[in-house]
């Protein structure tokens, strides 16, 4: 396998959730696909909550990837089918953290996730 910049930043924000944030790595989730208006697509990272659903859906992009709103429109988009709480958009520079307020349908953002517990 190559490892592209954009692999290098999963592979890093995957070590940070194990070793910082002491998510289980039996519940991380490494490209799962999942389909969307008939097209395959894959999710980066995806953690699950101990019950089995989507708790974290993580997109990486590489470092010289600028974060756009179309990065978010594509997390949002993996988000309507598989509802996790909370969405991460990286490129290993910068980090966005959002929670989900199902309440008012809208994203708030965070300045980290929260931790394993």
């Amino acid at each position: 396998m190559v490892l592209t910049p954009e692999e290098w930043v999963r592979q890093h924000f995957v070590k940070f959730l194990i070793n910082e944030k002491k998510y289980p790595t039996t519940l991380i989730a490494i490209e799962k696909q999942l389909t969307i208006n008939n097209l395959k697509k894959r999710t980066d990272i995806v953690i699950f909550s101990p019950n089995g659903t989507p708790n974290i859906i993580v997109e990486c992009k590489a470092p010289k990837v600028k974060i756009t709103q179309a990065t978010f429109d594509q997390i949002a988009r993996y988000n309507l089918k598989l509802n996790a709480q909370f969405l991460i958009v990286t490129n290993g520079l910068e980090h966005f953290y959002c929670m989900l307020d199902t309440e008012n349908e809208r994203y708030i953002f965070l300045k980290d996730i929260p931790s394993y517990n």
